[in-house]
C-alpha cells in the first residue's frame, strides 16, 4: 500500500477546515499496531473536532475516536497480521491520527481483540456511544438497579448514546421512557424499546428547584446542565442516575436535599480512560446479554468518506438520529448484517 485516503482537518486563518486528502503511513502518527480500516463509527465530540476545532491537541489531525479493522503491522506479540480488532476513545483522534482514515497507527494497549458474537460492522455501530452506554448500565447495576425496580428514563433517546440505552434497557427487561427533542421520533423510539416518549422541554429544569414528584429510579443522562437538575430533583428514593454527557452543558445548579432526603446517587461515567481490563469486560458484554436486539437494522446508518463533511456538520445540528458509521470497504465481503 502506497497511498490512502483520510479525513483530515486543519487550521486555516485560525479556523478548522475539513477534506479529504492523500496520505502515506509514514505521515501517521505513532502507534506500534498497523490497521486496515475497515469500518468508523461518527461521535459527536468527532464533530466538535472536525467542524469547531475543539478537543484536539494539534493540527492537522485526522479525527475519529472509533475504528475497527484488520491488523496489518505490529511490533506486538499480542498482535498479529489478520487479527480483528478494535479502539475506542483514548487520544484516538485527538492527539493520535484517529478512525477517519483507511489505514491507522493505534498504540497496542489502546487494541480491543474483536469479541466473539460482534463483527467489525457492529462494534462500530456500538463504538463509543454503545460503550458508554454499556458501561452506564452496568455501573447502575453494579450500585444495585434492577428491572423490577421502577421506570428507567433515557435523555437525549433520539442520539447514539441514548438510542442504543433504550435498545439495550428494554431488550433486558427495564421499563424504558425516552426524553427528545425530535418528537417525529417518537415511533422510531417506541420501537427499539421505549415505552413512553416524551419532548426534552419536559425535563428541563428552568426554575432550580431541588426537589420535585418521582417518577423515575434511575436515568442514564448525556445531556448534562438543566436535564441533570430536573433528573435529580425527580428521582425515585433510592433511585440512580448516570451522567456521561455534556451537550447540555456542564454547570447544574441542585441542593443536598435529593441526596440525603431520597437517598439517590449521581455516578459519573468516563469512557475515555476508562481502565483496559474493564474495558474488555464491558465490550463483552456488547457481545453477549447486552448486544441491543436492533444493533444493525435499525439503528445504524452507513456512510462513505466523501460523505463524512456533511455528516458531522448534520450532528451539531442535531440533524441525525442513531448511529452514521464510515464504511471504508464498500467492495469487500465483509458482513453487513
Amino acid at each position: 500500500m502506497s497511498s490512502f485516503k483520510a479525513l483530515v482537518v486543519d487550521k486555516v486563518d485560525g479556523n478548522p477546515e475539513m477534506s479529504i486528502q492523500t496520505l502515506t503511513t509514514d505521515q501517521l502518527t505513532a502507534g506500534d499496531v498497523l490497521i486496515k480500516v475497515h469500518y468508523s463509527s461518527v461521535n459527536y465530540k468527532d464533530a466538535m473536532i472536525a467542524v469547531n476545532g475543539q478537543f484536539a491537541e494539534k493540527f492537522p489531525m485526522v479525527p475519529g475516536i472509533d475504528l475497527a479493522g484488520e491488523v496489518v503491522e505490529s511490533v506486538n506479540e499480542d498482535f498479529q497480521p489478520g487479527d480483528q480488532v478494535l479502539a475506542t476513545s483514548y487520544y484516538i483522534g485527538t492527539r493520535n491520527f484517529g478512525g477517519f482514515s483507511e489505514y491507522a497507527k493505534i498504540p497496542s494497549e489502546w487494541l480491543v481483540p474483536l469479541p466473539q458474537g460482534l463483527t467489525l460492522r457492529e462494534s462500530m455501530i456500538l463504538g463509543t456511544a454503545g460503550f458508554t452506554a454499556a458501561l452506564s448500565i452496568d455501573k447502575l447495576e453494579q450500585n444495585g438497579l434492577r428491572p423490577d425496580d421502577g421506570k428507567v428514563l433515557v435523555a437525549g433517546a433520539s442520539g447514539g448514546v441514548g438510542s442504543i440505552s433504550v435498545n439495550m434497557l428494554s431488550d433486558i427487561g427495564y421499563h424504558v421512557e425516552a426524553s427528545t427533542g425530535h418528537m417525529e421520533e417518537v415511533q422510531y423510539l417506541k420501537s427499539i424499546g421505549a415505552k413512553r416518549v416524551i419532548h426534552r422541554d419536559e425535563v428541563t429544569d428552568e426554575e432550580d428547584k431541588p426537589i420535585r414528584k418521582r417518577q423515575w429510579i434511575a436515568a442514564i443522562d448525556p445531556i448534562g446542565g438543566k436535564t441533570t437538575q430536573y433528573i435529580l430533583s425527580s428521582l425515585d428514593y433510592g433511585g440512580y442516575v448516570a451522567t456521561c454527557g455534556l451537550v447540555g452543558g456542564v454547570e447544574v445548579k441542585t441542593t443536598v436535599l435529593p441526596f440525603i432526603s431520597r437517598n439517590i446517587q449521581w455516578i459519573g461515567v468516563d469512557s475515555v480512560k476508562f481502565p483496559m481490563e474493564g474495558r474488555k469486560k464491558i465490550w463483552d458484554r456488547l457481545a453477549t446479554d447486552l448486544k441491543p436486539s436492533k444493533l444493525s437494522r435499525d439503528i445504524a446508518t452507513e456512510i462513505t468518506l466523501n460523505e463524512l463533511p456533511d455528516t458531522l456538520k448534520e450532528i451539531l445540528k442535531g440533524q441525525i438520529r442513531g448511529r452514521f458509521i464510515v464504511n471504508f470497504i464498500k467492495d469487500s465481503d465483509e458482513e453487513t448484517e
